[in-house]
């Protein structure tokens, strides 16, 4: 397979930014929701994965054998303030009649699946009135995923777009090891269906490797023109820049409100970063895990940017939870996963901040 498959299928104190890069929200002032510690919560989790048909069977870590559901039981707190309790009907009916659209890979498809189970504890017929607009079993395979919440007319959309930009095939005349590319200058072919939302989501980090592209025999192309020598540092900057320069002409600053993801912090390790150990508690430190070169070039682009981009810098906060990665208990027991989360568990505090900054006066008039 080449890059190009995907058409099928504890504390912390970030730095301080300005310039539109929104690391603490609007939800009250001179607090950082992204600056604080996880403390045990009895109350969590807030759903159950396998009464939900929106999650994914290989992030339901308890129904693939994990015994200890404590990862399940963590809260984030910032330092200076709190995250709004999560108020299900109160959030559900302020959502009346809007489009959520989520835009990434993976990691974007596992925090929608978690945004539907959080809301779908507010229906009362959930198999009638929540379902995929297409009737599509949910599947890493294919590019868009709707679910409607019908007594609501609330969308919540998922595209799959690993890398934002297009993937393309391999130019004519090519060395023999390229198999395909990434048109750095050319955003997403279906980028075009991501416009009409009130609420839209991106992120993009975890292909950016050698093994997902130039093992793959997976290049860089601007234009008509091989980028053979391009690091992947510079490539992602590129494809950046190539997504803000898109938002800024594209988007309805109006009526949208646009949110990018940092990169989630995964815990492998080892010299090959190939072997992955799941905890039973969250660590006690970060480990080096609190910064990524992918988070900030997504902060540096963003600033730069006249839109408004609210910046979810969740990097720092998953830094801790080594403990709650999918390990060996996915729907595939022969891989280890210390990339992906368990369901339910970190994307709903994602989900919490967010859909709290969806609510602020500034997100929801």
């Amino acid at each position: 397979m080449v890059c190009t498959h995907f058409f099928y299928f504890p504390r912390y104190q970030p730095p301080v930014r300005s310039n539109r890069v929104h690391q603490s929200g609007d939800l009250v002032p001179k607090c950082n929701v992204f600056y604080g510690n996880w403390i045990p919560d009895e109350s969590y989790p807030l759903y159950n994965a396998t009464q939900c048909p929106f999650a994914e069977r290989g992030f339901d870590c308890l129904a693939n054998g994990r015994r200890d559901g404590g990862y399940q039981k963590w809260r984030w707190k910032p330092k200076n303030c709190e995250i709004p309790r999560f108020n299900v009907h109160e959030i559900l009916g302020k959502l009346r009649g809007k489009r959520i659209v989520f835009v990434g890979d993976s990691l974007s498809r596992t925090q929608w699946e978690s945004m539907i189970c959080m809301l779908m504890q507010g229906v009362q017929d959930k198999r009638r009135d929540v379902y995929e607009i297409n009737g599509n079993k949910i599947t890493k395979r294919i590019r868009f995923l709707g679910v409607l919440f019908s007594s609501y007319n609330l969308r919540i959309d998922y595209y799959r777009s690993v890398f934002l930009v297009q993937p393309g095939s391999s130019p004519r005349r090519a060395p023999k090891r390229v198999k395909s590319t990434v048109r750095l200058d050319k955003l997403e072919d279906m980028s075009n269906e991501w416009i009409d939302s009130d609420f839209l989501i991106f992120n993009s980090g975890h292909w950016w490797t050698p093994t997902k592209l130039f093992d793959m025999g997976c290049y860089f192309q601007a234009g008509q023109s091989l980028k053979l020598g391009m690091g992947i540092t510079s490539a992602f900057r590129t494809a950046l820049e190539t997504w803000a320069s898109w938002l800024e002409t594209s988007v309805n600053r109006n009526r949208t409100r646009v949110f990018f993801r940092t990169f989630e912090s995964s815990h492998w390790i080892g010299r090959n970063r190939n072997s992955c150990e799941v905890t039973r508690r969250p660590w006690l430190k970060s480990k080096g895990k609190d910064r990524s070169w992918i988070s900030d070039i997504i902060i540096d682009v963003v600033k730069k940017m006249t839109t408004p981009v609210t910046v979810l810098h969740v990097t720092p906060m998953g830094a801790f939870r080594s403990d709650a990665h999918v390990g060996t208990w996915s729907d595939d027991r022969s891989i280890t996963d210390c990339s992906h989360w368990c369901l339910p568990g970190v994307p709903d505090t994602w989900n919490e901040i967010l859909l709290s900054m969806l609510l602020s006066k500034d997100g929801m008039e």
